[in-house]
């Protein structure tokens, strides 16, 4: 099959289309057919050896990590999924590799596809749409009547984010430019702040949640707009020491992340907040409650562009630049 693999680890490094074997379906698998894939700045760290320290990869690496697409394989204890379901999924970790034709995923990281999304709409959701819920469902629990801002609205994480916040019953605040003060407004945002024109942290205050998707200053920042008893989740870093004990990680990694978090662990503490950081975990289940709220059109997709299978390279380039309104897919079939 052909897939898009990466050799070694390096920012200039390009990704590669070649030909590479069908992966191997084990009892709990489903292999599917990818029809698209959604492209994640998390693929271009990773190409770049950002995570190559917590989540070390063997090369060449097919990456990837989104799909959409049809089961054409069940392993034998697969109990889910029938082959033919469309399904969509962002596969675990170790077991990325969506720029392909297909990919075997064990059936817990899966769930059946939003009957009223096509195959590139779906493929947008699996990440940013688990990596909202975790962050404002399972960390913040966040609730009704509460307030949350939530960094680059606009964005793939934002744009879902918001409308998760919305439906929970949150108060939302974001961050945007003029060209997006539309989009981010249609989809329920209560306060928005021109990033290049205000400063967000002369304008909020007393809020329950941030949800950081940027650099250690805006973090550092946010922690201030914070009320105490408040809750900062960051899915940018820096990863603390309860995520290197989640993961597993050897001593010598939890001293290190121990050290690199300090400096925002200190300082919330001080302000009486809380500070967490969030890499997100692939979930069937919680993708299945995901479904549910799109067939119900209370979230739906919000798409930027959809590249051609074999531009994977031009399209991992575009979402690098940052401008991106929400996702940008690969149609792969």
């Amino acid at each position: 099959m052909k897939a898009f693999i990466v050799k070694r680890y390096g920012k200039k490094e390009k990704l590669h289309l070649t030909e590479i074997a069908e992966p191997v379906v084990k009892e709990n698998d489903v292999l599917v057919q990818v029809y698209s894939a959604g492209v994640n700045l998390l693929d271009s760290k990773i190409r770049n050896g950002e995570f190559k320290l917590i989540l070390p990869y063997k090369m060449p690496l097919t990456l990837g990590h989104d799909v959409a697409g049809i089961v054409t394989k069940i392993g034998s204890k697969v109990s889910k999924f029938k082959v033919g379901d469309e399904v969509y999924s962002r596969p675990a970790d170790h077991r990325i590799g969506t720029f392909a034709e297909y990919i075997s995923i064990n059936e817990s990281d899966v769930a059946l596809k939003p009957k009223n999304l096509t195959m590139e709409e779906a493929a947008s959701i699996p990440l940013v749409g688990l990596t909202a819920w975790q962050a404002l469902v399972e960390k913040a629990n966040l609730k009704k009547g509460q307030k949350v801002f939530i960094q680059a609205g606009s964005g793939g994480v934002g744009t879902f984010a918001i409308q998760l916040a919305k439906h929970l019953g949150a108060t939302v605040a974001t961050t945007t430019s003029a060209a997006n003060i539309d989009l981010v407004k249609s989809l329920g945002v209560d306060i928005i702040i021109d990033y290049k024109k205000e400063n967000f942290e002369t304008i909020l205050k007393d809020y329950d949640v941030v949800l950081n998707s940027q650099d250690t200053k805006t973090l550092e920042k946010s922690l201030k707009i914070l009320k105490p008893g408040g809750k900062i989740i960051s899915i940018s870093g820096p990863p603390d020491p309860d995520f290197a004990k989640e993961f597993g990680l050897s001593w010598m990694l939890k001293v290190i992340l121990s050290l690199l978090s300090y400096r925002v662990r200190n300082n919330a503490k001080q302000l009486r907040v809380s500070y967490s950081f969030l890499f997100m975990k692939a979930n069937g289940n919680q993708l299945s409650r995901i479904t549910s709220l799109i067939d119900a059109g209370i979230i739906r997709p919000v798409m930027d562009k959809v590249f051609s299978f074999e531009a994977t390279n031009e399209a991992l380039t575009y979402v690098e630049t940052g401008r991106a309104k929400g996702k940008v897919v690969v149609k792969v079939k």
